[in-house]
């Protein structure tokens, strides 16, 4: 395949990708040139220290943020040669993200929080509620379905953010310590989940997390060393 057809192939591709802040204090530059090919189906792990640049670099992988430097592609595709419109709809059709926090909707119930994603892509509600139930089913969720967040756990909280993620068929997934907020055992049935499907379905994923055993479970590591991402082991 041509270097052109490896490109398309790759969910994600990073290169040079330079970030930096700026405030009257002075500016504070946090990505120096980070490199990063995802293939199709693979999982990577991005281990760091907090105030490393994690988040930015995540942020700007979900087309959230543009970089200052350097070019971040989906699919093949140059984000900073897309319009605003464009770049919103790769958010909206191909990339799932996972926070630490779930922030879902307290005011929905756990299925219509997993059904307003795909309406807002041009799903209809049958179809919405159909997929949506299958998801929270795979995660167990099926009896607590029309719960509001708040009479949930934090563990079935992040599964239904988790369910939100996968609402639309994303290609990419996107999850910043997706079980940081959790208790250490419930934070590792929810990572087996999340692993589990990510596999199942094929996608690829960039998940940020602080536990090294976690991580060592996923295809390879990666670090951010003064500003610039460097395998692990």
């Amino acid at each position: 395949m041509s270097e052109a057809g490896l490109a398309a192939e790759c969910p994600l591709m990073l290169a040079d990708v330079r970030r930096t802040y700026r405030s009257g204090a002075g500016d504070l530059e946090i990505l120096r040139g980070v490199d990063l090919v995802l293939q199709p189906g693979e999982i990577v792990a991005l281990v760091a220290p907090s105030g490393t640049g994690k988040s930015t670099l995540l942020h700007l992988a979900g087309l959230l943020e543009q970089p200052d430097g350097g070019s971040v592609a989906i699919g093949g595709r140059d984000a900073g040669a897309l319009s605003d419109a464009e770049r919103t709809a790769i958010r909206r059709d191909e990339i799932g993200f996972v926070y630490q926090f779930h922030h879902l909707l307290g005011e929905f119930s756990a299925i219509e929080n997993v059904v307003l994603p795909q309406m807002i892509a041009g799903v209809s509600r049958p179809a919405a509620m159909q997929r949506a139930g299958a998801l929270l089913d795979t995660f167990g969720l099926a009896p607590r379905r029309n719960h509001l967040p708040g009479k949930l756990s934090g563990g079935e909280q992040q599964r239904v953010a988790i369910a939100r993620a996968l609402a639309n068929a994303p290609k990419l997934l996107l999850a910043d310590e997706p079980t940081g907020n959790l208790d250490a055992a419930t934070a590792g049935l929810v990572f087996d989940e999340l692993l589990w499907i990510v596999r199942q379905q094929g996608l690829s994923a960039l998940i940020a997390t602080h536990n090294f055993d976690l991580a060592a479970r996923l295809d390879r590591t990666v670090t951010l060393h003064e500003g610039r991402l460097v395998a692990v082991g």
